[in-house]
């Protein structure tokens, strides 16, 4: 029977497509850490409040690195070079999400427009983030070896998210609200179509070396499409509202104290 359930768990039992799926995970995590970690070194002194959870948002998404890596490690496997295509963070950089790397790779202080920017963009990425996490919790979390890498990076995804809302009704009260709003707008219609063209690559990487019949490939690659067609026709307002989270100051005070997964 074709399920979500049983495709996540073809690939976690084949050593091929379990080393893509955490090397792709691993690679956009870590280079999220950077991102997050060169915004705190650069925000502008007029936002310095901001700094330290900034900087624990991209310590979180080191550690998410490091667990997917060890999750390889566990099973004597090595990272594989991110196929282009599948590259997420690096497709949305192309279209224009996020802050160029160019900037992040300078010295010179950001703007308070940029972070305003940073913001709005984060919170439509890591609202596929938290979505992303909690459907793999809902199928594999209870899993030996996965479910508790997975539960936690769970709970943080949900803590990005919430300090997202938090941060940015935050400052569309003290006047940012127009860019808030037209940055949302434009972030959330292009991260549909990356993750619309990121996923059908995975599926035909997934496919290949699961080596899925051709009706397989192509019933997915329709769900794939289909739910880039629910999205692009409304689904995407669920990315751009804003809503005070229940989890108040969630990245604030330094990152609590874990053994790290392994």
């Amino acid at each position: 029977m074709l399920s979500a359930r049983s495709i996540f768990q073809e690939i976690i039992e084949n050593d091929d497509a379990f080393r893509l799926f955490c090397s792709i995970a691993a690679a956009g995590e870590s280079q999220g850490g950077w991102e997050n970690g060169r915004i705190a070194a650069l925000v502008p002194g007029s936002m310095s409040d901001l700094a330290p959870k900034i900087a624990r948002h991209g310590a979180d998404e080191d550690k998410h690195g490091r667990i997917f890596n060890a999750l390889l490690k566990k099973r004597g496997l090595e990272p594989v070079d991110v196929p282009p295509e599948c590259d997420y963070t690096m497709l949305l950089e192309q279209r224009g999400i996020g802050l160029s790397h160019e900037k992040l790779r300078g010295s010179a202080p950001l703007t308070e427009r940029d972070v305003v920017v940073y913001l709005a963009h984060s919170r439509v990425t890591e609202q596929r983030a938290a979505e992303q996490m909690n459907t793999l919790v809902r199928y594999v979390g209870e899993q030996a070896g996965i479910g508790r890498a997975v539960r936690m990076i769970c709970h943080d995804e949900d803590n990005h998210l919430a300090y997202c809302h938090e941060e940015l009704l935050r400052l569309a009260a003290q006047g940012h609200a127009r860019t808030i709003h037209a940055v949302l707008r434009e972030s959330a219609l292009a991260e549909i179509r990356v993750y619309r063209e990121v996923g059908l690559a995975v599926l035909g990487h997934m496919g290949r070396l699961l080596h899925w019949p051709k009706a397989k490939t192509s019933l997915l690659a329709a769900g794939a499409n289909g739910l880039h067609g629910y999205e692009r026709l409304g689904g995407w307002h669920r990315m751009v509202s804003l809503s005070m989270p229940e989890r108040r100051n969630a990245l604030g005070g330094p990152a609590p104290a874990a053994a790290e997964y392994a």
